[in-house]
């Protein structure tokens, strides 16, 4: 697949891409692990990629830990944010520079987490949880907030058109790579929780505790024939 740098592309899109197979699309992006074993090889793994020519403002979110390197990749204009050629030709970079480094890159090891809260009147929640929280509005959207440090999970504003007192107002979005999702719902499962529906899947399972606290495990670049779109539900697609 031939991807201009400007063109917005798909979850779908990035993973069927040749030379982007150590990397996962998320719902805030698309991310990768790397396995340094140290914090001082993790330093010179950033470095490396602090020192890639002509990133054109386009860069990385690394997080630096004591065995190991998160990276995310995501382009944001003042209307998008959401999945590019930038993404691909820069994701194709970074496992160049680890290989080259002895790195090993392990996307098995990704995830994200998003909380949703149902709104009934969407436009007079979200400031609030704007103000509350120092958070700001995703780029592009009016149902969500994300914060601007890069650190705490994004809000996604679900409207409702009606009260469900039946069913919890805020719940949690687990984004895991495409190729794990069934074996984390297999694990939430096996430690005591329920299946609520697998009518969206691949795209998304939705689970709840003993107590019916729900969560949905999402997925996103599935190669398969895309799910039916939900009406009212839960989650949503993940970036672009």
């Amino acid at each position: 697949m031939s991807t201009d740098l400007d063109e917005r592309i798909t979850p779908t899109q990035f993973h069927e891409t040749d030379g982007v197979g150590e990397w996962r699309v998320l719902g805030e992006g698309v991310c990768t692990y790397f396995r340094t074993g140290s914090f001082p090889v993790g330093s010179r793994l950033v470095r490396a990629i602090s020192e890639l020519a002509d990133l054109d403002h386009h860069y990385p979110d690394v997080d630096v830990r004591r065995v190991g390197v998160t990276v995310r990749l995501v382009t944001i204009t003042p209307d998008y944010y959401g999945l590019s050629g930038r993404d691909i030709a820069l994701a194709r970079r970074i496992s160049a520079v680890a290989r080259e480094l002895g790195i090993p890159a392990d996307p098995s090891a990704v995830q994200t987490v998003q909380v949703a809260v149902d709104a009934l009147a969407r436009p007079e929640v979200v400031p609030f949880w704007r103000a509350v929280l120092g958070y700001a509005d995703r780029a592009g959207s009016s149902e969500d907030l994300i914060d601007p440090r890069g650190r705490g999970p994004a809000i996604w504003f679900q409207e409702m058109d009606a009260p469900r007192p039946q069913r919890n107002r805020i719940h949690l979005d687990v984004w895991v790579p495409y190729d794990r999702a069934e074996a984390r719902v297999a694990a939430a499962l096996a430690a005591g929780g329920h299946l609520v529906t697998d009518a969206y899947a691949p795209s998304f399972w939705v689970l709840a505790d003993v107590e019916g606290n729900e969560v949905c495990v999402g997925a996103a670049g599935w190669t398969g024939p895309e799910p039916g779109t939900p009406t009212g539900g839960t989650a949503r697609q993940a970036v672009a």
